[in-house]
This record gives structure tokens, sequence and C-alpha cells, in this order.
């Protein structure tokens, strides 16, 4: 069973250097979160990790794949991962969200849970609009009328002769 310590880097005694990580997920990593998006995937996932003195950057590699549920047909289908994503924390006061890709974290901090990061990676890799590949090469464009001008030349096609004197005048 993965637990979220699984996921602790020990800082505190990390040099300033770089140092690389490597971390497995798996259906149990998915039960961590409450409510999660994917209840089933696996890949790995890369870390590197840069210490300084006034900062930490993390880069993450994520190779792996999902199972999603198609929108249309509502037939389950994986889906490939492959997300690379930067993280820096600076090192200040408190716990706080500067950018989307910069957060301060207190200096007294002695580890870092990446699970959280890895997990949000996934969840916005995963596409708004989930189609099974079944459906990747059908053309919808035939099927729907996009534009008004097609729709009122079908009008003007079925429309009575006597009703179209009368548009004309208009």
């Amino acid at each position: 069973m993965v637990r979220r310590k699984d996921y602790n880097i020990d800082i505190f005694k990390l040099s300033n250097s770089s140092h690389q990580y490597e971390f497995d997920f798996d259906d149990s990593f998915f039960s961590l979160f409450e409510g999660s998006l994917v209840s089933k995937g696996s890949g790995k996932i890369h870390l590197n990790l840069a210490k300084s003195d006034s900062y930490i950057e993390l880069k993450f590699e994520i190779d792996g794949k999902v199972e999603l549920i198609c929108d249309r047909s509502l037939d389950p289908f994986w889906f490939n991962l492959l997300v690379s994503n930067k993280l820096l924390l600076k090192f200040g006061d408190d716990w706080e969200e500067l950018s989307d890709e910069i957060l301060m974290m207190p200096r007294n901090e002695q580890t870092i849970n990446v699970a959280q990061y890895i997990y949000e990676f996934i969840g916005v890799a995963i596409p708004m609009k989930k189609l099974h590949p079944k459906f990747n090469n059908e053309d919808d464009e035939d099927e729907f009328i996009y534009s008004s001008e097609e729709s009122n030349e079908n009008e003007q096609i079925a429309m009575d002769p006597r009703w179209k004197k009368l548009k004309e005048i208009k």
C-alpha cells in the first residue's frame, strides 16, 4: 500500500546541488486523494531537484497512463501521459502560493511531500473532453451546421414561392 510519506524528500540533509529521484504511481496512488478524477493508472516520475541557499527547483517528468471514461460512449480507455512540469520553492516565513509555478515555503521545513504536486500535474494533463480513441477518426463537422448562411439557403429551397416574393420586398 502506498502512503503519502512514500513521496517525502528530506531536504534538510541535501547539499546545494542537483539530486535525482524516481517514484512510481499506480492505482493505490490515486486512492490517496479523496474525490480523485482518476482511479486507475500507472507510470514513473523522474524528479530532478536542484537545491540552493534561497530556493529549490523541482523538475517533474511523468510518463505513464491513466484510465478515463469516454464522455460520448462511457467506455473506459487508457490515456497516455507524458508530462513535464517545473516548480520553484522559495524559502520564506510561511507557505504561500506566489504563482502557478512558484511557492514560498518556510526556511525551517525539513521535508517536502511531492505527492500533491504529482497528482495535480497528472490532473492538468487530462483533457477536458475525454474521447475514446475509436472516435479520433470521425469527422464531426459533416453532421453539424455551424453557419447561419447555410441554414438560410436550406430554408430558401424549401420555401413556398408566395412567401419568397414577400421576402424580396423586405
